[in-house]
């Protein structure tokens, strides 16, 4: 028989969702055939999960289980740039960079635009020396170059040398097995099983699923003896679900997440009532390229080459941005480059080759026809369609900015190209948003608890961290810092249900 709670719960998941309707059970251990039993379970194998499995192997637990529903481990993690803001490293002081963990947060804040939690974003900031240290231990490689990410106040991007996610996320899942931590692929997670009083008891898993398949597999119970750890990522993916909260985000618009960013986890947590978060605030990429799909190989190259180079309206020949401003402020502005249809007409971005090519991303827009090599203004102009006279005007304003150390056009901070001027041979790529990140979530403390909307209180046995969870960098996320904060409340989770 179907109680009226029960039913709360399916409408809820399935207005959310579509057809992604999570599993719920109400019962005590005793009424419930448990297949598995674990001591902790993490579902998601991203940042998240691998560093909240790297340090319950550290602090000595005994039976810990990730569950990953692809077919392979890392999820959306892998697909970033491989970077991550940490301050005051010592990388940073070998460099000459002044840093602290007070100035990121209210870089962060800033973002925010007020929204942000100044409590999350601290606690996140203050453990980044750890999380950095911990990567290290587990085999991670930087670079000795650190990069200028938009919205900074100070150079504290530290990027691996794989230049990949896949960097962090194969020495941790090393590290992780090698502390006894089970890994499973192609177990897809459906719901939380919980008890009468709420307390999470465990979840509902597809043994044997296959991504597109959605009654492969079998379903099985999964007991966690101290917690559940929810670190399944964002919802980019889920288009529905994203344009029920934007309805300027259809299927028209491209997306950079891995196929599994479809929100399993946070639309089981909201049948379960948890808080909901900032479910509207969903970032784009104002470093993607139309000419490819996905993350790319565009990101790379633009995310090295904005600070030194200019992006152009095409139908003006003119700036249009600061190119080193936060995220949100540049796609809202990049998306606004249209003909006079209404039709996009994206920007481009152009950069000098004698810089541009200190980058391996350069290598790669070129040979997949994200980027192309021109060796005048003259070429740039015809190719594109843009006014000759003005971008030729503004390449010549822009080298006088990056002669005397200012930008009075967009204030971008020039230090970031000192003695780096735009001359010939130029590369040049076209800009276009993609959705890229999730703002919105259900809501957590310091702890990594989830909050229950009824009682603002903690849901027992359930903790959550990553891109799952909401509220923590408000409207608009910084480039580099959801790396960090990723690991850092996996670490914080695997300590308290270790605590537990």
């Amino acid at each position: 028989m179907q109680t009226r709670r029960s039913f709360l719960k399916l409408g809820a998941g399935a207005a959310a969702a579509g057809a992604l309707v999570p599993f719920s059970s109400n019962a005590s251990p005793s009424n419930i055939k448990w297949h598995e039993e674990h001591e902790i379970i993490i579902v998601g194998s991203g940042f998240a999960g691998l560093a909240a499995a790297v340090e319950a192997g550290k602090l000595g637990a005994k039976d810990v289980v990730v569950f990953e529903k692809l077919g392979v481990y890392g999820g959306n993690s892998t697909l970033n740039a491989g970077q991550a803001c940490f301050a005051n490293t010592d990388l940073q002081k070998k460099l000459g960079i002044e840093d602290s963990a007070e100035l990121m947060v209210q870089d962060q804040l800033k973002s925010g635009r007020g929204y942000a939690s100044e409590e999350l974003l601290r606690h996140s900031a203050e453990l980044g020396p750890y999380i950095y240290q911990l990567t290290k231990d587990c085999g991670c490689v930087y670079r000795d170059h650190i990069i200028n990410t938009g919205g900074t106040s100070a150079t504290r991007s530290h990027q691996v040398v794989e230049r990949s996610g896949s960097g962090f996320i194969r020495p941790m899942l090393k590290t992780a097995r090698s502390y006894g931590v089970k890994t499973k692929i192609r177990h897809k997670f459906e719901g939380l099983i919980t008890a009468a009083d709420g307390k999470v008891l465990g979840i509902k898993v597809r043994r044997g699923y296959h991504f597109g398949h959605e009654g492969s597999g079998e379903l099985i119970n999964v007991r966690a003896s101290k917690g559940v750890l929810i670190a399944t990522g964002g919802f980019g993916a889920n288009v529905s679900f994203r344009q029920a909260l934007d309805p300027n985000l259809g299927p028209e618009v491209g997306c950079t997440n891995a196929r599994g960013a479809t929100g399993d986890g946070l639309i089981a947590m909201l049948a379960e009532g948890a808080m909901p978060v900032h479910l509207s605030f969903i970032q784009s990429g104002p470093w993607a390229s139309p000419d490819e799909g996905g993350f790319g190989y565009g990101a790379g190259f633009s995310l090295y080459n904005f600070p030194h180079s200019i992006a152009v309206d095409r139908s003006t020949g003119q700036r249009f941005m600061n190119e080193t401003a936060d995220r949100k402020t540049r796609a809202d502005l990049e998306v606004q480059r249209r003909d006079k249809d209404g039709k996009p007409n994206p920007a481009l971005l152009i950069a000098p080759k004698h810089e541009a090519q200190k980058d391996p991303s350069m290598e790669n827009v070129l040979r997949y026809n994200v980027a192309w090599e021109f060796d005048s203004v003259e070429a740039i102009a015809k190719h594109f369609d843009v006014p000759l006279k003005p971008l030729k005007k503004q390449i010549d304003d822009w080298n006088t900015y990056v002669k005397a150390g200012e930008d009075p056009q967009f204030g971008k901070r020039m230090n970031m190209s000192t003695g780096i001027y735009l001359k010939a041979p130029f590369i040049v790529q076209r800009l276009w948003p993609k959705v890229h990140y999730c703002q919105g979530g259900i809501q957590i403390n310091t702890k990594a608890e989830v909050i229950a909307a009824k009682t603002g209180e903690k849901i027992p046995g359930l903790y959550a961290a990553g891109e799952v969870s909401g509220g923590i960098h408000g409207v608009s996320r910084l480039g580099g810092c959801s790396t960090p904060e990723c690991m850092a409340f996996g670490v914080t989770a695997a300590r308290s249900i270790m605590k537990a």
